[in-house]
């Protein structure tokens, strides 16, 4: 769970207490919302996320959708 507060402080810009409500709404639902971007800053960053869980061997997924 300190992992994914990490990855959202570090590329959501998440203070500690938002990152860690992220966290644990992604822990007991199964997914969150980190945040609305422009598709390409949105695309950046699930690159970003996805290579540094896998660089640090966490099964951590990231994922782009549509907002309506």
């Amino acid at each position: 769970m300190e992992f994914v507060v990490d990855v959202l402080e570090r590329f959501f810009n998440m203070n500690a207490q938002s990152a860690t409500q992220v966290m644990l709404h992604v822990h007991q639902q199964g997914v969150g919302v980190c945040g609305v971007y422009t598709f390409e800053v949105a695309e950046t960053k699930v690159t970003q996320v996805v290579d540094y869980a896998r660089k640090h061997q966490h099964p951590l997924q990231c994922t782009l959708e549509k907002d309506d």
